[in-house]
């Protein structure tokens, strides 16, 4: 009983933190949050969200455009990620690198409070700053949404390709394990489903790409109609619309964006796919096993994060439980779903085995726990539950950053064309059923709907070196 109202008061403390509204809650349910905004949508097509707190000093804004790498045409994957790197390189009035330098010398920090990042369904770019610098980071944003296309040159574009594809080396060809997910998403989707590629997309299609292919995507898909901008934190909203309306008003609206492809496929794959890697960098065996699952637009959605978290997610799942603590057969064990928002999610499960040990051993027992995973007990939801309530409302302590109410808000928007969506979320996570869950594991969790990667550490032979005088 302590450690429950312990957790409902962190619930409590954690929304009055994050300026939001926590109403007193009946016995026996829990607080209800509520995240306050203001919407707007200026004549050029762009939505504009405004949120309040005057707790701390700081101002977020954050712009999600709606392209990620599900968007790109066959031929010119890696466009959305290349984007990322481009948005920082300067436009009409921002010198190459000076992006960067002028909100660190007003006061934001680069990667916490200032970034960007791709996905498959969007791309992002938020800065926090000083309150007194909201002025700065708008003009900042617009000068690149609107101009960027007027300085983008060949040598920017050869430069900018070369850094993703070193990326490309450094995250996933020179990693331990680095290739697991492009493998399992080519495997969970078929050639031509927009999920098919990977966020970095191909390194041939990269090379070949010209200014005007990379001019003409940006036209298409950075235009004001195609994006939602969240100012958040300590604003005078009457001042922020004045600033919105001087820099962004003025921006044509884009084209329409092309018709997305059919992202429409079975609830089952109707196979098993075994994939072996023979991995030179792996220190030890890695078992990955991935599930096709309802997208994240999908009613199903919050069961889909509830059950990875009962079957993986820390050190009381039952994974962890079975595989590292009794069967110690496995050094750690995780489970999470991508989050994936349009025709299916990926719900993946990673067992790594003890340096020397055998693969076969580790995948045999790992198959055979999560075959066993039909039927769970209510206390297990209700740990999952809180657990995810929790890093839920722990986020939303952040104004701006990965998370933060900023964030949630475009993500309302993009996603469900309802920035109210930021609070339904717990509501969501509560209405799951135990009877869901395990109506959802007999369902999904079959072999017939599963892609194994088994990562099979390469043996190093023993090379004779010469011997010389000392």
């Amino acid at each position: 009983m302590r450690l429950r109202f312990f957790a409902v008061s962190l619930l409590c403390l954690a929304a009055a933190n994050a300026g939001a509204q926590a109403k007193r809650a009946q016995p026996g349910k829990s607080p209800e949050l509520r995240v306050d905004y203001i919407k707007e949508t200026l004549a050029n097509g762009l939505n504009v969200i405004y949120h309040v707190d005057h707790s701390t000093p700081v101002a977020a804004v954050l712009l999600w455009y709606n392209v990620g790498s599900k968007m790109e045409q066959p031929g010119h994957t890696g466009f959305a990620h290349l984007f990322e790197h481009m948005m920082f390189k300067g436009s009409k009035n921002v010198a190459d690198g000076q992006h960067w330098a002028l909100l660190e010398a007003a006061g934001g920090r680069a990667g916490n409070d200032i970034n960007g990042t791709t996905s498959w369904d969007r791309t992002n770019y938020f800065e926090q700053v000083p309150s007194n610098q909201l002025e700065l980071a708008l003009w900042l944003e617009s000068d690149r949404m609107g101009t960027l296309t007027q300085t983008l040159t060949q040598a920017k574009l050869d430069n900018q390709r070369e850094v993703v594809k070193n990326e490309r080396r450094q995250s996933v060809d020179n990693q331990p394990y680095g290739t697991w997910l492009e493998k399992a998403g080519e495997a969970m989707f078929p050639e031509g489903h927009p999920y098919h590629h990977s966020v970095l997309g191909s390194m041939a299609d990269l090379t070949a790409a010209s200014v005007s292919d990379v001019q003409n995507f940006f036209k298409t898909y950075y235009a004001p109609n195609n994006a939602v901008l969240v100012i958040a934190g300590d604003i005078d909203v009457p001042q922020a619309k004045t600033m919105v309306q001087k820099y962004f008003a003025p921006i044509p609206r884009g084209p329409v964006a092309p018709k997305l492809a059919s992202m429409r496929l079975p609830a089952n794959m109707g196979t098993e796919q075994r994939i072996v890697v023979q991995d030179a960098l792996a220190p030890a065996p890695r078992i990955f096993v991935a599930y096709r699952m309802p997208p994240a637009k999908d009613e199903r959605a919050e069961a889909v994060s509830l059950l990875g978290q009962i079957i993986g997610g820390g050190n009381s799942s039952r994974l962890d439980e079975a595989l590292v603590r009794r069967q110690e057969i496995a050094t750690s064990v995780s489970g999470f779903n991508l989050g994936l928002a349009d025709g299916a999610d990926m719900l993946a499960f990673i067992a790594t085995g003890k340096p020397g040990s055998s693969p076969d051993s580790l995948e045999k027992a790992f198959l055979a726990e999560l075959a066993g995973t039909s039927s769970f007990t209510q206390s297990e939801l209700d740990r999952a539950r809180a657990s995810q309530r929790f890093s839920f409302v722990d986020g939303l302590q952040t104004t701006g950053g990965f998370g933060g109410r900023a964030d949630r808000l475009a993500e309302g928007w993009t996603f469900f064309h309802d920035p109210n969506h930021v609070n339904t979320v717990l509501a969501d996570i509560d209405r799951v059923t135990l009877n869901d869950i395990n109506a959802l594991a007999r369902e999904r969790l079959v072999s017939t709907n599963r892609v194994i990667l088994v990562y099979v550490p390469v043996k190093k032979t023993a090379q004779t070196s010469s011997t010389g005088t000392p």
